[in-house]
């Protein structure tokens, strides 16, 4: 593949962003808005003068097949995408997928900032479902995750997005047999969801080629960052032809992220929901001031009543996700409710990967009703039946605060969120505070009643 310099292909594009906020994007969308599918099955396609050729029909038109109007809220879409969500039981888009997906559907590289559970990894989905083609045997589209657990949740989704589109699929990350994945990439594959060090890996034995990419994603962007996938992101894009729409989500938007932005995409349209790092609206947040000394009888308490003992039926109480600073306080954490009867485990960037995917099958199924986790280990997961989120430890930052939380409350459901503020917490837990406001309440445990 012939490289060219990023800046003799963009040019001063890359300084010409559109920015919208919420508040200025309508709610819902222009009866002018059509969208281009540009590539394949069903296309709405461009003439040799490059104007528009739209298709007509009606959702209640039997002749109008794969073209008909068929609308996913105020987004147009076509009749298998629009089966699939059905099947789904998706009738309304977020706020994240109507702000964003019509931007994408127009070809527009954009990056979006939203919280966490507000359905982005549907959004790009339904980008990937319109806009590609299963005639085309080569890589299409990839995906990039910060971590194993969301590359593998963020590949059944599109599954079940593209569930009529007859494209195929691939998950590449590390701690699995790489055999097993360069078996499924052989052939006609459409989408890979990966890890960025497994990508990599793959890119060098030359049993991925990302050649004929027209659509990256970068989901968690900020995440991916922080675990130190920068370099291995840069790598990766310079396989990608320089005519690829990017499309960047995060839930915050640091200053390495821009570099990133103004480095590899064309004009983007930057999309803000809500301020930054700001917690999903339906959580409830409260913190519990409490002996360092005392945290495992106080966690106890908490979960009294809301959890089932010496037993892992799927039962109708929620789940519960309790978070540590590190793999050590996961283990002795997981001892310690074991010893009292607690049918829990734990998860942490320790395990190896078959250890991983069978606690988190246990935990997606509603077998396992409490689980302890690192930050790494946890993050993305999208499992709606989290009813609350303990931070046995205060997280570090807002941002981690913000990513931690957002387990809970998945799709505007309610959850609940507590934190253990220690002695040694205080000046942490102040910063955080600060930053939500009225928003977080005290509480008082009945341990010091």
């Amino acid at each position: 593949m012939n490289y060219k310099d990023k800046s003799d292909i963009y040019g001063n594009d890359r300084q010409n962003t559109t920015v919208l906020m919420s508040k200025d994007v309508p709610s819902s969308t222009p009866k002018a808005y059509s969208p281009v599918k540009r590539y394949g099955r069903h296309n709405s396609s461009r003439d040799e003068g490059g104007s528009r050729v739209e298709l007509h029909g009606s959702q209640n038109d039997s002749s109008a097949d794969v073209h008909g109007d068929y609308f996913f809220g105020p987004i147009p879409v076509s009749k298998l995408t629009f089966a699939a969500l059905k099947s789904m039981g998706f009738e309304q888009p977020t706020s994240v997928q109507e702000q964003t997906v019509p931007v994408m559907l127009g070809g527009q590289d954009l990056v979006a900032q939203a919280q966490t559970g507000t359905g982005k990894t549907a959004a790009f989905g339904l980008l990937l479902a319109e806009a590609l083609s299963p005639s085309q045997e080569s890589v299409q589209a990839f995906v990039l995750t910060p971590t194993r657990e969301l590359a593998v949740q963020v590949s059944n989704e599109l599954r079940r997005l593209c569930l009529y589109c007859n494209y195929r699929v691939v998950t590449v990350y590390g701690g699995q047999p790489i055999q097993r994945q360069i078996d499924a990439l052989r052939g006609s594959v459409q989408i890979v969801v990966g890890t960025p060090g497994r990508m990599l890996d793959h890119l060098a034995r030359r049993t991925l080629s990302l050649d004929r990419v027209r659509i990256a994603v970068l989901d968690e962007a900020d995440e991916m960052l922080d675990i130190g996938f920068a370099d291995d992101i840069e790598k990766i894009l310079r396989f990608t032809p320089a005519s690829r729409q990017t499309v960047l989500f995060s839930a915050t938007i640091p200053a390495r992220i821009r570099g990133m932005v103004y480095r590899h995409l064309k004009k983007p349209v930057w999309v803000r929901l809500g301020r930054e790092a700001e917690p999903v609206e339906q959580v409830r947040q409260i913190y519990y001031e409490i002996d360092s000394r005392d945290k495992n009888a106080g966690l106890e308490e908490l979960l009294q009543g809301t959890l089932p003992m010496n037993s892992e039926s799927n039962s109708a109480s929620g789940q519960t996700l309790i978070f540590r600073r590190t793999q050590v306080g996961v283990e002795k954490l997981v001892a310690y409710l074991r010893q009292k009867g607690y049918p829990v485990r734990g998860i942490h960037g320790g395990m190896n990967q078959n250890q991983r995917d069978a606690v988190m099958k246990d935990f997606r199924s509603g077998r396992l009703k409490l689980l302890v986790a690192t930050n790494v280990a946890a993050r993305g997961l999208d499992i709606p039946a989290i009813h609350q989120v303990i931070n046995f430890d205060v997280p570090q930052n807002i941002e981690e605060y913000v990513h931690r939380i957002g387990r809970t409350s998945r799709m505007g459901r309610p959850g609940t969120a507590i934190t253990f503020v220690g002695e040694w917490d205080l000046d942490a837990f102040d910063v955080i505070q600060r930053h939500v406001g009225n928003d977080i309440e005290s509480g008082q445990l009945a341990l010091y009643s």
